[in-house]
């Protein structure tokens, strides 16, 4: 009997440090990981589809820097603004990911306190050479990746 009343209290004791709920620096932690593993996934489905479509053009394109959380949310929204596009549904896949990256964004600015903007309307890929415009997007979308994962640090700030 007193084996089981010890058993019970240590449980009872143990259980708070086990089952407690995680801090605002585990939760912004957890969060800033999550945000780099989509990049990093989304920079696999990117790489993907530029084989897909067999493009092998190196184009120089300028991407937004990396400036803070706000900044980080507004860019994404704009390129997922400019990645919809009723022409291919090729692009699907990668809409989807930046969308939650950018959620994911938007949700870590919440908790940081940060202030975010609206989302952008969605633009359509119209012109005389949509693929094209898509392509570039797509290219100025990995750089902006591939610099936000060697930034992480700048997912700290508002």
């Amino acid at each position: 009997m007193h084996v089981s009343i010890a058993l019970l209290y240590i449980s009872l004791m143990a259980a708070p440090e086990c089952t407690s709920l995680p801090t605002t620096e585990d939760s912004i932690r957890i969060s800033i990981s999550s945000i780099i593993n989509i990049a990093q996934i989304t920079l696999v489905h990117i790489d993907k589809l530029k084989t897909t479509l067999q493009v092998s053009a190196q184009i120089e394109v300028h991407a937004p820097s990396i400036e803070g959380l706000t900044g980080i949310s507004r860019d994404l929204g704009h390129l997922e603004s400019d990645l919809r596009s009723p022409f291919t549904d090729l692009l699907d896949q990668v809409v989807v990911d930046v969308s939650s990256l950018d959620g994911r964004v938007r949700s870590l600015a919440a908790t940081m306190n940060c202030t975010t903007h609206a989302r952008p309307t969605a633009t359509a890929a119209d012109g005389p050479f949509p693929h094209s415009r898509l392509y570039l997007t797509l290219v100025k979308l990995q750089h902006y990746l591939e610099s936000l994962v060697q930034n992480k640090d700048k997912l700290k700030i508002c």
